[in-house]
């Protein structure tokens, strides 16, 4: 799949408030500085769609992105560490969890994981979350290019098997980085299966 076009449409501060469901739609998490803005920019081959910043906590709403006039990319604010009030953090997960357990169109969430690291409990924890709420998702592993290969492939496969202890079937996940373009053309390419499904299934209703 290539990407024409990427515009951003709106920043919602509750689900409500998010456009007509008539889209499929892919939502991006992660932990504060994961390097979500840079990948959404890395997909839609654009360097300002998302703004990027080096202060954790910048994404404060639910933001839409309209990719092709066929689907939505939505970036979501970061869990964990961010330098705001414990009021202003309830805000923002509540704001998150009805979004995640709301959205009819939603077709997946892009988990965001540093593979600089090993396994942080924080991100298992919002994995089960998805589970519990059955929400379905897919790892992406970021900043690959910021350690060795080796070092990144080992993270990657110490998460999956922390996940193994929890999970029977694990799902998809990613490896990329944003400055060697790693990722994307397997990222868009699921993308673009998961949009045929979408049409299918709404065909058959």
């Amino acid at each position: 799949m290539e990407i024409h076009s990427a515009k951003y449409i709106i920043s919602s501060p509750k689900v409500e408030d998010c456009p007509k469901p008539d889209k499929p739609e892919y939502a991006f998490i992660g932990r504060s500085n994961v390097g979500k803005s840079s990948l959404i920019n890395m997909l839609t081959n654009q360097t300002k769609l998302a703004k990027t910043s080096a202060t954790p906590g910048k994404t404060q709403l639910i933001n839409h992105f309209l990719i092709n006039n066929v689907f939505y990319i939505v970036d979501l604010p970061g869990y964990g560490f961010a330098k705001v009030s414990a009021t202003t953090r309830s805000s923002w997960e509540k704001m998150i969890s009805n979004y995640l357990q709301q959205r009819t169109n939603l077709v997946t969430v892009f988990v965001l994981i540093d593979s600089r690291h090993e396994p942080q409990r924080i991100d298992l924890d919002f994995l089960v979350k998805l589970g519990k709420w059955g929400v379905p998702f897919n790892m992406v592993f970021t900043k690959a290019d910021k350690s060795t290969q080796r070092e990144a492939a080992k993270h990657v496969r110490q998460f999956i098997d922390e996940m193994k202890k929890e999970w029977e079937y694990i799902p998809r996940s990613f490896v990329t980085s944003t400055i060697k373009f790693l990722g994307r053309k397997e990222m868009l390419g699921f993308i673009d299966e998961l949009n045929s499904e979408f049409e299918e299934n709404k065909s058959e209703i």
